[in-house]
């Protein structure tokens, strides 16, 4: 069979996959042998090493080679919940198990029968407990445990032992189908392993070294390709015309600012005027800190645009940042005839369509709005310049849909997001990038602490220290609400301990995606007024609060958020002269 025929074929060709898993394996977005090899793993377990029970520690994950020393039991504590539970030895001391809602594993496990158990170990009183371990039988040792483990995303109804079964009979299948990308010249000067092997090696590796050197490879030839696909895009865009704006004195803009430009900030506007006043369409990426200016620069080429009698379109990820850009932009504007409008998801019917029409019109000099201002009856009079702010959230098929509402308008993208220059070529390979690199004489430098739980009650204490002295707080959790599958704080549970015990005495407030737009613009209403001394919030407030009284921000279970939240959420304080 060809090739291209074996890695397109679908993933029932894989043995084990009928039409129900196959199903459930599209959740995941596998559905064919080729997207099965490429479901990498999102981690990877290390069940190399048994130890023995007396040598583990409290809280360690590892494997045992143990005996059962009594029958399973097992007990219906409430209707939805069973445990089973046993005890095995290994000679040196007992250890016991326990597993929820899994009877089967009764039929499983014989007393006086040698099994593997990996799992995370607990030491309950003088006792250490393994929870829902993975069991192996001896016989098959090196399956599930004695060797370093893929870990895959998941979806219900699917296991662990699923995919990696699934994984290891679709690499056999295409094994020896596998055509090497790159020249060996060049496979020898970066010193990347060979293709086949390298998928071997992401999903079932020797060791970790080899599991780094199969990622180095894959990734190597997935920026090549994503490389030499942006250039041929840039060298595309470079020949699109502009609108080629006529001279624009920015001045009468500039004396109504409360504040001064920085001379980062005068740069990057001049490197953007030469743009638009330029035969060639803007490609523009402006990447600045959190509070570094880049909405007033935003603004001033709005102000271009529209003395030059065109229309902008500029995109936000969130209504509560397209509130506030609204809020700060309008006015500003409008002293100079510059007619603003907010469209977001949550405009009334009516007053949407009017907006709409009047844009069409071209009685509409700037629409500031969400995925809204994406919708195809959203229509321009001469749309000249697109902005979209966090680039992150927008793809490029989003910004190009917005694109094509004008004839080449400019684009001016907008990150918050610190990415070193080798990168930017990578990731807007198709825009040239400007950064913003110096903050405003105001703002203060963040201190940032990882500590661990042993900390709380002085975090706790340093909380009530800053609201005594007028100040606020943000606590952010991962989790919306308690979940029995995920380890982490939830926003609703943390809030309403705290609220009980810990701040009992202070006005804590709570938000979160899930509540209504017209609840969390209430709630953020009432910390901006100064109503709570503690906002108890998912990532919702990633983007679009500006609290300048709010100055200590506590993150739980960091390890949860990616360094791009991370680095947007601390941005949220020291925003203020405190």
């Amino acid at each position: 069979m060809p090739q291209e025929v074996i890695f397109g074929q679908s993933i029932k060709y894989v043995k084990g996959v009928g039409e129900a898993r196959a199903k459930l394996l599209s959740k995941l977005g596998i559905c064919t042998v080729d997207d099965a090899i490429n479901f990498f793993p999102r981690d990877y377990q290390d069940r190399s090493i048994l130890k023995k029970i007396t040598e583990i520690e409290d809280g360690e994950e590892c494997g045992v080679r143990a005996t059962l020393v009594s029958d399973v039991s097992e007990s219906r504590p409430r209707r939805n919940l069973s445990i089973i539970k046993t005890l095995v030895s290994d000679g040196t001391a007992f250890l016991g198990l326990t597993w929820f809602n899994q009877s089967y594993i009764k039929n499983n496990l014989k007393n006086g029968v040698e099994y593997i158990f990996f799992g995370k170990v607990k030491k309950t009183g003088m006792r250490l407990e393994m929870n829902s371990p993975v069991i192996e039988t001896v016989e098959r040792f090196g399956q599930n445990t004695g060797r370093i483990v893929p870990v895959y995303s998941l979806t219900k109804g699917l296991t662990q032992t699923h995919l990696r079964r699934l994984t290891e009979n679709a690499i056999g299948l295409v094994k020896d189908n596998f055509e090497e990308t790159l020249p060996q010249d060049v496979r020898e000067s970066y010193n990347l392993s060979q293709l086949g092997s390298s998928y071997e090696e992401i999903h079932f590796p020797q060791s970790f070294q080899h599991m780094e050197q199969a990622r180095r490879r894959l990734v190597f030839e997935e920026l090549l390709i994503l490389q030499l696909g942006l250039l041929r895009s840039k060298g595309n865009s470079t020949e699109q015309k502009g609108n080629k704006l006529k001279p624009i004195g920015i001045n009468p803009l500039i004396s109504k600012l409360t504040f001064e430009l920085t001379s980062a900030q005068e740069r990057v506007f001049e490197e953007i005027r030469n743009d638009m006043e330029s035969d060639r369409k803007m490609n523009r990426l402006v990447q600045g800190d959190v509070g570094s200016g880049k909405t007033i620069i935003a603004v001033m080429a709005i102000y271009l645009a529209a003395k030059n009698e065109y229309q902008s379109a500029f995109m936000v990820p969130t209504e509560i940042l397209a509130e506030q850009h609204y809020k700060s932009v309008e006015p500003l504007l409008e002293q100079f005839g510059i007619k603003v409008r907010l469209l977001t998801g949550s405009t009334k019917k009516k007053e949407k369509e009017e907006i709409k029409a009047m844009t069409k019109e071209g009685k509409v000099d700037v629409l500031i709005g969400t995925h809204a201002i994406l919708e195809d009856d959203t229509e321009f009079y001469k749309l000249g310049l697109v902005i979209t702010d966090e680039q992150h959230r927008f793809g490029v098929r989003q910004r190009a849909k917005l694109s094509v509402k004008g004839e080449n308008p400019d684009l001016l993208v907008m990150t918050a997001t610190p990415i070193p220059r080798t990168l930017s070529l990578v990731l807007y390979g198709d825009l040239d990038v400007s950064i913003i690199d110096e903050l405003p004489p105001e703002r203060k430098p963040i201190d940032t602490y990882a500590v661990n739980e042993s900390f709380r009650e002085r975090i706790y204490t340093f909380i009530k220290k800053n609201v005594a002295e007028g100040r606020q707080a943000y606590i952010v959790c991962p989790l919306v609400e308690d979940s029995e599958e995920i380890e982490a704080e939830s926003a609703e549970g943390l809030a309403e301990r705290i609220r009980d015990n810990e701040l009992k005495d202070l006005r804590v407030g709570l938000i979160h995606g899930k509540m209504k737009s017209a609840e969390k613009e209430k709630v953020m209403r009432g910390f901006v007024n100064g109503q709570l001394d503690v906002l108890v919030s998912t990532t919702v407030i990633e983007v679009g609060v500006n609290v300048p009284n709010a100055t200590l921000m506590v993150i739980e279970n960091a390890e949860r958020f990616g360094l791009s939240q991370l680095h947007q959420l601390r941005g949220r304080v020291g925003r203020g002269k405190y």
